[in-house]
């Protein structure tokens, strides 16, 4: 046991060297209320991000770039075109796909489509909260509107059922966070209280989580272990959700190998 957390954390701390070494460019199909914040968290961390949404450059742009996010939280059916113009752009560079489910389970297009684009995804992680993973493997989910009311750990079971359905890592994400792969489940209880009531949270992890792709780290792990992390740090420094906001952009920027490996609650 104690090898594989000891494995884990080489692959996080390496992760996050190589990530700002790199500087990976990060498609970000992203929602309208996240983007501001996701383009602002890759960098800084010291990601590339490219916030793109015409089919006109999506083949160019997926030809160069290291990962595509595709987040569903404001979604039409113009963006479910493009977003599956986008996946089979990625699938033909063999470029990660990060998908953010947002809302599935609360609409029947939400979760349709969802699941539209996991089975067109090629090399996949999907990152959502508890509700969205259940919803989006087709159980009862409780949710209200893009929150989710189930445990992280109850989302388990339909985690591992995408993960065998789609050949995929999954992300559930929560007050405890859970990776998900073929080699088994990674547990990680950083992160504070506070996070939940800044918006697009969930959308900073799935971007985050592209970028750690592009260098490839694929299960999602080092982006939900550096978020939880750098949460903590902010909130140390922060009266409410508007200054946590602003003092996580610092902390994920400052945030060394030295403290990573202190603070990571991981097993």
């Amino acid at each position: 046991m104690k090898q594989n957390i000891d494995s884990n954390i080489k692959t996080i701390v390496s992760a996050l060297n190589a990530l700002r070494e790199q500087k990976p460019l990060v498609v970000n199909m992203s929602n309208y209320v996240g983007m501001n914040n996701t383009a602002n968290a890759l960098l800084a961390l010291g990601a590339s991000p490219i916030m793109a949404h015409s089919r006109d450059e999506m083949a160019e742009m997926l030809s160069f770039s290291g990962a595509l996010v595709v987040n569903i939280g404001t979604l039409d059916s113009t963006w479910i075109k493009r977003m599956l113009f986008a996946v089979e752009q990625a699938n033909i560079h063999k470029k990660p796909v990060v998908l953010d489910p947002v809302g599935c389970g609360a609409s029947s297009l939400r979760t349709a489509t969802s699941r539209q684009i996991a089975a067109a995804a090629n090399k996949l992680i999907i990152r959502g909260n508890a509700s969205e993973i259940i919803a989006l493997a087709g159980e009862k989910a409780q949710s209200k509107g893009v929150d989710s009311l189930d445990s992280s750990a109850a989302a388990l079971g339909a985690a591992r059922y995408l993960r065998d359905t789609y050949q995929c890592a999954v992300v559930i994400s929560g007050a405890t966070d859970f990776i998900v792969t073929s080699d088994g489940q990674t547990q990680l209880d950083n992160g504070h209280e506070m996070m939940p009531y800044v918006t697009a949270m969930g959308c900073t992890l799935s971007a985050l989580t592209g970028a750690f792709a592009a260098v490839g780290e694929e299960t999602g792990l080092a982006a939900a272990a550096v978020l939880g992390v750098a949460g903590e740090i902010a909130a140390e420094q922060s009266k409410g959700p508007g200054s946590l906001q602003l003092n996580l952009l610092d902390a994920l920027y400052q945030l060394d190998e030295a403290t990573l490996i202190q603070r990571l609650k991981i097993s």
